[in-house]
């Protein structure tokens, strides 16, 4: 049996994790004392499963553009500053992913409430959930340069179906009557099919002061608050701490 011809249609095949499994395979075990058929077959697959496990992770994470790279393990959690380690097990879990349940952040500037979206994105990553990540001005301006190159409908059903939604900085500047409508159809069409974090410095209860028409304002709050869980930070800023 020719070994290399082997590995190289494996990576012809773009069998990489296979590929790389085999050649280790080919280097640590003693030609008299062979792995069965079985093993090996049952090695490579997993190896296999596992490569294109963490590609789909790696391209996840890069597609999403985090802003900042943060892992569960460093979010700080105390009383003081309004998120206890109890409430943040339970985020870890994922369970609001698995529920399609919204998580709104409030919080002063620098409280961490980018972090904590950071962390809880990249967590769903790892855990297989597609994620969009944008500041609100972000979302801002590819709303407006969908609807001026005619991709309006294609962004909204990609807002749609993405597993985890997050938007950045709700509130801190004015938007537009548009804008605002956009953001209820992409809530509506999310309802039970993905979960959606807002970030924002002001309290859930000031957000209907946000929208121009109340009557949008209300439909928009009762598709997030209607099946969400909060954090509310509190205390001094932790950037300035650090």
């Amino acid at each position: 049996m020719n070994t290399q011809q082997t590995l190289l249609q494996m990576r012809q095949l773009r069998l990489t994790g296979m590929a790389t499994r085999y050649s280790l395979i080919l280097e640590v075990v003693n030609q008299n004392n062979q792995l069965d058929a079985h093993t090996m077959i049952a090695m490579l697959i997993e190896a296999e499963i596992l490569g294109r496990s963490e590609k789909r992770t790696d391209l996840y994470i890069k597609q999403a553009r985090f802003r900042f790279h943060v892992n569960l393990q460093d979010i700080a959690c105390s009383a003081e500053r309004g998120l206890t380690q109890e409430q943040w097990l339970l985020l870890c879990e994922g369970t609001f992913l698995k529920q399609s349940r919204n998580l709104l952040i409030t919080g002063a500037t620098g409280s961490g409430k980018s972090h904590i979206s950071s962390a809880l994105g990249r967590m769903a990553c790892l855990n297989g959930y597609r994620t969009i990540y944008h500041n609100m001005n972000r979302f801002i301006e590819d709303i407006k340069s969908a609807k001026l190159t005619g991709t309006y409908l294609k962004l909204l059903d990609q807002y749609a179906k993405v597993p985890l939604l997050i938007l950045d900085d709700f509130g801190l500047k004015p938007v537009s009557r548009d804008i605002h409508v956009c953001l209820y159809e992409i809530l509506e069409d999310r309802i039970g099919k993905g979960s959606t974090i807002i970030t924002s410095q002001f309290p859930v209860a000031n957000w209907y002061e946000k929208f121009e028409d109340p009557t949008l304002g209300e439909a928009v709050l009762d598709r997030l608050t209607g099946n969400a869980e909060r954090i509310a930070l509190k205390g001094m800023s932790w950037r300035s701490r650090k």
